[in-house]
């Protein structure tokens, strides 16, 4: 089949979406600065007029998973879903959206916090995943269920239980677990963290 080449539109969004498709499956090794330009048709030169090096397009294709996280994070605690209401289970809703997008997308959820330049936004926002923790912690205290007092901080140890137990559920001993165990082992975590966080 012949390749594709590109001649119109934003390149820079195009370089992104293939460093999306390469990663998906194939995690941070994937994204070969030659094969993302192969992809998009073009030359390897072209994309040096959008990106420094691999790792500044690594960085934009970490942001835009982190994007994809935040909505999967959203959907699991939006509107629609009447066992998602309160404050509480929003957050509960976010942990698991969180965990649930790492075991459906390893590959991008590597990505996602691989090296430091995943963390570090051109724009200075604050990284997606951490922004919908963030809003749904505030509710929290909106809500008065979380004294104002214990808020600040509180979003690192909720993203630590989350993070490292989708680690545990892709690389260590649950893993080879049924899926239905794991996903009450992760219910489990959520509320044991909130539950200590509103002790």
């Amino acid at each position: 089949m012949a390749r594709a080449t590109y001649h119109h539109g934003n390149l820079h969004e195009a370089l992104i979406e293939a460093g999306l498709a390469l990663t998906r499956s194939g995690g941070p090794g994937a994204l070969v600065l030659r094969d993302v330009t192969r992809q998009v048709g073009v030359s390897p030169n072209a994309a040096y007029r959008h990106f420094a090096d691999r790792e500044s397009l690594l960085a934009a294709v970490a942001v835009a998973i982190q994007d994809r996280m935040s909505d999967r994070m959203e959907s699991c605690a939006g509107p629609g879903r009447a066992e998602e209401s309160g404050a509480r289970a929003r957050l509960t809703a976010v942990g698991l959206g969180y965990v649930d997008f790492a075991i459906a997308e390893p590959g991008w959820f590597e990505v996602a916090f691989a090296g430091a330049g995943a963390l570090q936004h051109a724009d200075a926002r604050t990284p997606a995943p951490l922004a919908r923790l963030v809003e749904a912690l505030d509710g929290l205290v909106a809500a008065g269920e979380l004294d104002p007092a214990a808020r600040p901080g509180a979003e690192w140890p909720c993203w630590s239980a989350v993070h490292g137990f989708a680690l545990l559920a892709l690389t260590g001993p649950l893993r080879d677990l049924p899926a239905e165990t794991v996903r009450a082992a992760a219910h489990r975590t959520v509320e044991a963290v909130i539950t200590g966080l509103l002790a």
